[in-house]
């Protein structure tokens, strides 16, 4: 490692958010209720853009937090505010949360936005965008699709589709195009300007159906628009597939991970691309360990891939509450320090390191 920090929380955290001025967003997963959000103040030394040696506070800081009553499976910060909005069990309508002033160490519940799907539906995948107003697309089914302006609640966009496949990611590729991945590991093209052109989703392999997939989106070149923007899909069978989102029928290259065992489901899986990194993306969900590896060589082949750097920090920390070994249950990048990751695992550990760059390899 080049650096590694460590933060132990109350409870398990199933996700990690940047915001504003490199702050960091957690929140708790308990279907008890009373599960903290919490904004964090990084440490010292991954607030400033050159490494200066020591430095004697190595913490997080608390800053704000609040309490939900149902656990939060997903949060996003909505960019050019100070709100969050955030989704979970047990249905697929979004809570919004108001980041209180620095006078204030108070995250509040503001309003809520309802979908109209009953209890029992799933949770909702979110993204959030500002482009020409604060919005949040959101969806649990290919068939729920929707923009909702946040501060207003009007909705200014439903999918028309009628097919009613499980959402496991949604991503925004800029104002007007939005990418939607099924957990069977289809994605699906849509156009705000079109609402009632039906949604047609590009399929996976038929080798590999019957697992659950989720989604990462990469920057494309520099200097390149959204429609030239890389995708990665990864499985429950620790399968990975790139695509291109100019033609997401079309497989460009594809690997299987070096995972102990294929997961069990997709609850807490995460493939996700370096914002500033070449080729190189990172994986978790399987165990208590966070792959990183270098695309640039793959081929078609999909064979297994060799990890350039494994995190084992969570894995070699103990057990969770339930006396098992810790499951890393959400990774993100550094928005601007290249190998900078942070991790969080079911045991409460909140891991931010940097991995020494080996010879010729991101």
């Amino acid at each position: 490692y080049q650096d590694l920090h460590t933060f132990e929380l109350q409870a398990p955290t199933r996700l990690i958010e940047w915001g504003r001025g490199n702050r960091v967003c957690v929140a708790g997963y308990g279907q008890s209720g009373g599960n903290e959000i919490l904004q964090l103040l990084p440490p010292p030394t991954l607030q400033v853009k050159e490494t200066q040696g020591l430095c004697p506070e190595r913490d997080f800081k608390v800053e704000c937090g609040g309490f939900s009553n149902r656990p939060v499976y997903s949060l996003k910060y909505v960019p050019d505010t100070s709100l969050l909005v955030t989704s979970g069990p047990p249905d697929s309508s979004l809570q919004v949360w108001q980041v209180s002033a620095e006078d204030s160490d108070v995250i509040k519940s503001v309003s809520a936005i309802p979908t109209g799907n009953g209890a029992g539906q799933p949770w909702a995948k979110m993204a959030t965008i500002s482009a020409r107003a604060p919005w949040v697309l959101h969806g649990s089914r290919l068939d729920s699709v929707q923009i909702t302006e946040v501060e207003s609640r009007r909705k200014v966009y439903m999918a028309a589709s009628g097919n009613s496949e499980e959402l496991s990611g949604v991503a925004f590729l800029d104002c007007n195009t939005l990418l939607l991945c099924c957990a069977e590991g289809r994605l699906c093209l849509a156009d705000v300007r079109q609402p009632q052109s039906p949604l047609e989703a590009a399929s996976v392999p038929s080798a590999l159906c019957g697992e659950r997939w989720c989604m990462g989106v990469g920057r494309g070149p520099e200097g390149s628009d959204s429609s030239s923007r890389p995708v990665a899909r990864l499985s429950s069978g620790g399968h990975l597939t790139l695509t291109d989102v100019r033609k997401t029928s079309e497989s460009l290259a594809s690997a299987r991970c070096r995972v102990p065992s294929p997961s069990s489901g997709a609850e807490f899986l995460c493939v996700s691309w370096a914002p500033a990194l070449e080729g190189c993306l990172a994986v978790s969900g399987f165990d208590g360990t966070v792959h990183l590896y270098d695309t640039r060589s793959w081929d078609g082949s999909g064979r297994e891939a060799e990890p350039i750097f494994v995190h084992k920090g969570h894995a070699l920390g103990g057990r969770d509450g339930g006396g098992s070994p810790p499951l890393v249950t959400a990774h993100t990048w550094h928005p601007q320090k290249p190998r900078t990751l942070l991790s969080a695992a079911s045991d409460g550990s909140l891991h931010v390191w940097d991995w020494v760059q080996s010879c010729g390899k991101c």
